[in-house]
Order: structure tokens, then sequence, then C-alpha cells
């Protein structure tokens, strides 16, 4: 349990809203599915001005608000972008019970905060394009603030820019900076491509065992474990090469893998004691045709 001693301001009051939304009936981490219908950047790319109004259920994070009396806004960011949510208090609680948007979205919702939203796509005076709330959802409070990164005419401010706190924290750097999420994208691009490459030429993707008896296929300090029941050292891979050529052995054409690998040695920026490699072996080849099957896939 966590001591209040340790807790920032911002955390403490987090968590009073926590319980008041409790106290009002509302569950902070719901179980149940939410079902989502769109998500942001296909609506604006898809939004027409002549088209009848789009129904659409949005979910993802709190951004930023602007409260203002009986409206509001609020910046979503789902898992492809952002959009502006318009949030009016008697389209949102149309009874005599103005409750939950004096309460809950006025003050009880924080930035960080994940909501899902279900209503109207149009676009606002301003000319930017916009979900129109009916009902809110809160699927989960953030009781830790975010960085808050801010941009105007095109200059960043209080940016979240310190190396040390961008590796240790790479959810937040992926959530406050744009264009983090593009670099995960491209890599599982490249290994899909990879893949369809060695697939269409009729080799075989493979797992061989990380738990070696013997590290061997390069050389390497490795990481040592024990195994309790063999009660026998264990050595983690520093590589997958001697697995792959008894699978020629075997009788395999072509097999392929990529493996998590572990070296024991010194590290720096580009240098991790656990990293991906990715080995691929063909029989009956040489190192000109393995030169062209390279160009060909880069």
């Amino acid at each position: 349990m966590t001591n209040i001693l340790e807790l920032s301001e911002q955390e403490i009051v987090r968590r009073g809203s926590l319980e008041e939304m409790r106290r009002l009936g509302i569950e902070p981490y719901p179980a149940a599915e939410y079902k989502v219908t769109a998500y942001t950047d296909e609506i604006k790319r898809d939004f027409s001005d002549d088209a009848p109004a789009r129904d659409v259920t949005v979910a993802g994070r709190v951004m930023s608000r602007r409260v203002m009396g009986k409206a509001s806004f609020i910046e979503l960011q789902d898992s492809r972008g952002r959009i502006q949510i318009y949030v009016s208090r008697d389209d949102l609680c149309p009874g005599e019970d103005k409750e939950f948007y004096n309460t809950v979205v006025k003050k009880l919702l924080d930035i960080g905060d994940f909501i899902g939203v279900e209503g109207f796509v149009f676009r606002t005076q301003m000319g930017e394009i916009t979900v129109h709330a009916r009902s809110i959802t809160v699927l989960g409070k953030s009781l830790r603030p975010l960085p808050i990164v801010k941009v105007k005419d095109g200059v960043t401010y209080d940016a979240f820019d310190d190396p040390e706190l961008r590796y240790r924290r790479r959810y937040v750097d992926l959530v406050v900076n744009d264009g983090v999420k593009e670099i995960f994208i491209k890599r599982t691009k490249v290994y899909n491509s990879m893949r369809e490459y060695f697939n269409t030429a009729g080799y075989m993707e493979v797992e061989t065992p990380i738990l070696q008896s013997i590290p061997g296929g390069a050389s390497a300090r490795p990481f040592v474990t024990h195994h309790n029941a063999l009660d026998i050292p264990l050595y983690l891979r520093i590589a997958d090469e001697l697995y792959l050529k008894r699978l020629i052995v075997g009788g395999f054409e072509g097999v392929y893998e990529f493996s998590k690998n572990f070296r024991n040695e010194g590290m720096d920026r580009t240098h991790n004691p656990e990293f991906t490699c990715m080995e691929i072996y063909v029989a009956y080849k040489d190192y000109n045709w393995m030169m062209d099957f390279t160009e060909k896939m880069l």
C-alpha cells in the first residue's frame, strides 16, 4: 500500500477524485468491454460537411480540457491521433440531474484519464472536426499526472526530452511525444515484410532454445542461470546459430528465426544486453547467393 507521505499533491488530489467517483456510483476501472466504432484519423479523413451527421464511439486519453460553464472541450487521444470532444451540459445530462457534468466532467476528470465517448461528428464554427458527446464513460482513472507538453506556433514548450526519463519511462514518451509511436509501427512493418519475403521464398520460421547447456554460435560472455530439477547450470543464448544449422542437418532446406539474444557484457545507448537478432540459413547456397538474396530483401 502506498504511503500518502510519498505522494505528490496532485497524486493525493487524484486519489480523492477516484474515491469521489466511487461515491457517486461510478466504477473508475470497469471490467466490461467498451465497443469502439471509430478512430480519430479516419473520422477526420472521412468527414464530409454535406453528409448526414455520423454517430461514433471513440475511446482514449484526455490530453487537455477547457471548461466554460455549461459547455466544455476535451482533447482525446486514441491509438491513431487526437480529436476534439464537445461536451454540452444539457445534452450530456438531458434531465434535471446535472451532477455527472457538474461534478465528474468539470471537477473529477483529469488529464491522462481514459474515457469513452459516444456522440456524432460535426464541424465547429472555428472549422475543427469535433465529436459532440451524448454520453461519456470513465474507462480508467489516471493516478499520476502526465507531463504537459505545450506547442504554440510551431514552438514546443516544457518538452519531455530528458533522455533518462524517456528511456526509463517509454510509456510516458509514447503518450506525450508525437512521432515516437511511429518508430514502433515501422519496426513491426519491417519484421512483417521480412517474414513475408522469407515465407514467399519457401523458408520456414522456427523457434530454438533460449536456455542452452553450452552457449555457442558466437563469442560473448553469457548470462548464467540454474535449472533446479536437473541441477545443472544453463546459459541464456548468445546466438541461435547452432540450432538453426542442426535443422538444416535434419533436412530442412531453409529456416529462419527472430531471436532474443543475451550477452552479459558492456552496454551503451546502442548496445543492450538483451537484443533481437534475425538469422536465416539455406542449404545448397553460397555467399554470392546470400548477398543477392539480402539485397533483394532490403
